[in-house]
């Protein structure tokens, strides 16, 4: 029988754990390739009044362009829809909570800048549009000269407040959690316009018989998914599905379905045509 040594005892000891910690590595990749906070759950933070983008139904459920694209992406991934976590939150809160491992993804049509990278990641952009100034205010028109000494509504940490803040310089800028609150607050006077998204702008323009009465492009900050940074494998993986998900169609269709009647972008419909 041969007799080990103390040295030769300890390196195979250390053999043995280095393998079995390998082994359990690589289980753990294998049960959560997208190093998902909870394995087999996609944690989603989104909003719930951002109309047709992300918002939430009477019954609590979300829906939207943002959504149902989101969908479809991880669906293509292997996801089902019961295996997608939404949850409503504040817009100013939504990035900080993917950074910190609150959520996996944050949807709500996120403009994509520098600033806003220096905290999470992002999938590459899907979306672009305008950015709309709203009011029922007839002394307010599409030369934004006569928004100088106004009171603008913009929601806390948007694009729209970071280039209402550089541009609108004479204008009284104030804050909102949301949009909702932001209309409302037009419609009763607190302030003389709201700054948002054109497709929200027109969604409260008919409901409240408002104007749009400025349309910026932004298509210099297209929206994407936000990730945590570092997380490489998940934000691969969305890109890939997302430009699989234009190229057969199916972005066209969707934003056919919540934008009707818009110009869509080139650059996400199919190479074909």
């Amino acid at each position: 029988m041969t007799t080990l040594s103390l040295p030769k005892i300890a390196a195979t000891a250390a053999s043995i754990l280095c393998a079995a910690a390998t082994m359990t590595s690589t289980a753990q990749a294998e049960e959560n390739p997208y190093n998902l906070i909870t394995p087999g759950t996609v944690s989603v933070g989104s909003l719930g009044d951002a109309k047709p983008y992300a918002f939430t139904s009477a019954a609590g459920e979300f829906s939207g362009f943002d959504i149902e694209f989101l969908k479809n992406v991880l669906g293509r991934l292997g996801f089902e829809e019961d295996q997608i976590l939404f949850t409503g939150q504040d817009f100013a809160a939504l990035l900080p909570s993917v950074s910190n491992g609150r959520f996996d993804i944050a949807a709500a049509a996120i403009g994509i800048t520098e600033q806003r990278a220096k905290v999470v990641d992002f999938s590459d952009g899907y979306l672009a549009g305008y950015l709309t100034v709203l009011s029922d205010d007839e002394t307010i028109s599409e030369d934004v000269s006569t928004l100088a000494g106004k009171r603008l509504g913009v929601v806390q940490g948007t694009l729209q407040e970071n280039y209402a803040k550089k541009t609108f310089t004479d204008t009284d800028i104030v804050q909102f959690p949301d949009n909702n609150t932001g209309v409302a607050a037009l419609n009763n006077g607190t302030v003389d316009a709201h700054f948002l998204d054109f497709e929200a702008a027109k969604s409260y323009a008919e409901r409240y018989g408002l104007e749009l009465k400025v349309n910026i492009p932004s298509f210099d900050a297209p929206a994407g998914f936000a990730v945590k940074p570092g997380n490489e494998t998940l934000r691969d993986a969305l890109n890939e599905a997302l430009h699989a998900a234009m190229e057969d169609g199916t972005w066209r269709n969707l934003y056919q379905k919540w934008f009707p009647g818009s110009p869509m972008p080139e650059q996400y419909l199919p190479s074909n045509g």
